[in-house]
């Protein structure tokens, strides 16, 4: 079907909507767009600010849209700008099945027996791109604007700084009270210095700590203090490896002021960038104590010369109510990954994704392989880290007890079980992608003899 600007400037609730939507033509935006085999339907992925791109699609026979965006304004930026690129290009939307995300909005929605009508107002894209034109720039307010900033890092360095040097007093004061003392109040006191590191400007830092108590109670009791101590030794590692704030490690000011603007990093050009062929192993949502739910997505390399695992992260309100995913488990595409800057890049953001013309094994893995060589290794160049993805070569699971394990030629290792179905137990696995936080593993996926398993699937 066919779609014109006019048509489009129609159904735009606002002048404003049609200058947003004009700033999201550029083709780096949307790593997905396709259309329908009879045309009628038309969706894509634009890509945000976080690792999970907004899910768009629009009806074209009475423009009806969807967006996994938050605006509530119909339809929202995403959806003008997915219509604006049909209008202008259709040859660029590929062909493709209807998923299933965009099959359950059609069986809700309300069909109408009419296209929309024009809201009030004159509204055209013209008037939105001469609207959108840059006013001329004035060397003084640029002048004032760059020190202004030069002064706001200086502040923020200081504040981090001071903000890590309370942290090492309260851990020096955890030891010197005791381990059980610290263990039987754990999360109060763990919230208490977490706040302060936010008011430092630390925020990451603070959700670190906030986390600890989960990641330590979960463990058996008799494992708690060793992996107590080495929370806190690590928290006393970033604080060393801060210093004085002056060119800390990037990796080091992500873990404690948070990651960069994805806009920063893809204008780097000294980022490293890994093109091929991805699958998605899990999706997980974790809600934060700061009202935000994290959402992780591990995808796993499926050729080799680059970097074998990819972490997708992204954020939203928790009063938002349920997200739809972007990533589902086991969907494979070809994609250009982006890492941020690490000496074991692992956390990376996506550019452009496309289909996948058949399917891919994920790399082979030697029966002998060194399984828990890899986060050794990557713990001498970050120690900071809390887990890391390993793939394991051929094994079985075991229960022993209540407890599961993962069992190899070489290697046992135990597993958190909240995740793992009673279908996979007998299953022979051919190769298993785990999380290892040096105490258990937390599976992700597993090709078996059943065929391909995912832990959230």
């Amino acid at each position: 079907m066919s779609l014109t600007t006019a048509a489009i400037e129609n159904v735009a609730p606002d002048q404003a909507s049609l200058k947003a939507a004009s700033k999201l033509l550029s083709p780096a935006k949307w790593p997905e767009r396709v259309v329908s085999a009879d045309g009628t339907l038309i969706w894509g992925a634009c890509q945000g600010s976080g690792a999970n791109p907004y899910l768009v699609v629009v009806d074209l026979r009475d423009l009806g849209t969807k967006c996994s965006c938050p605006s509530r304004k119909f339809p929202c930026k995403h959806a003008l700008g997915l219509m604006l690129q049909f209008s202008e290009s259709a040859g660029d939307f590929g062909p493709g099945d209807v998923p299933e995300w965009v099959t359950d909005w059609l069986g809700r929605r309300r069909k109408t027996a009419t296209a929309p009508t024009a809201a009030s107002g004159s509204k055209s894209l013209a008037a939105a791109q001469v609207g959108a034109t840059e006013p001329p720039v004035n060397p003084k307010a640029e002048a004032r604007k760059a020190a202004a900033a030069v002064k706001r890092a200086a502040t923020t360095q200081t504040a981090i700084t001071d903000g890590l040097a309370e942290m090492e007093g309260w851990i020096s004061d955890q030891l010197r009270t005791g381990l059980s003392e610290l263990l039987n109040d754990i999360t109060a006191r763990c919230r208490r210095i977490a706040s302060r590191l936010v008011d430092a400007k630390a925020g990451a830092l603070a959700e670190r700590i906030d986390g600890i108590p989960s990641r330590v109670l979960a463990l058996p009791t008799k494992d708690r203090p060793d992996a107590l101590i080495a929370e806190l030794g690590k928290l006393i590692i970033i604080s060393r490896a801060w210093g004085n704030g002056d060119a800390p490690d990037p990796s080091v000011r992500r873990v404690i002021t948070g990651a960069e603007n994805r806009d920063v990093l893809l204008a780097d050009p000294s980022s490293l960038r890994h093109t091929g062929g991805w699958e998605v192993l899990a999706s997980r949502d974790e809600t934060r104590r700061d009202g935000l739910i994290a959402r992780s997505t591990w995808l796993i390399a499926l050729n080799g010369d680059g970097p074998q695992f990819a972490l997708l992260q992204d954020f939203f309100p928790a009063s938002m109510g349920k997200q739809g995913a972007a990533f589902t488990p086991g969907d494979q595409f070809q994609a250009t990954v982006v890492f941020y800057a690490s000496r074991y890049p692992l956390r990376a953001q996506i550019v452009e994704r496309r289909p996948v013309e058949q399917q891919q094994d994920w790399p082979e893995i030697a029966a002998h392989a060194d399984t828990l060589g890899r986060f050794s290794r990557a713990l001498v160049d970050e120690p900071w880290l809390t887990e890391l993805p390993i793939l394991l070569p051929a094994g079985r699971l075991a229960m022993s007890g209540k407890s599961l394990w993962w069992q190899g030629e070489d290697t046992v290792l135990p597993l958190a079980s909240e995740r793992i179905e009673n279908t996979v137990l007998g299953a022979e696995l051919y190769q298993s992608a785990v999380l290892w936080n040096g105490h258990n593993a937390n599976l992700l996926a597993a090709q078996t003899n059943l065929g391909r398993y995912h832990a959230d699937g």
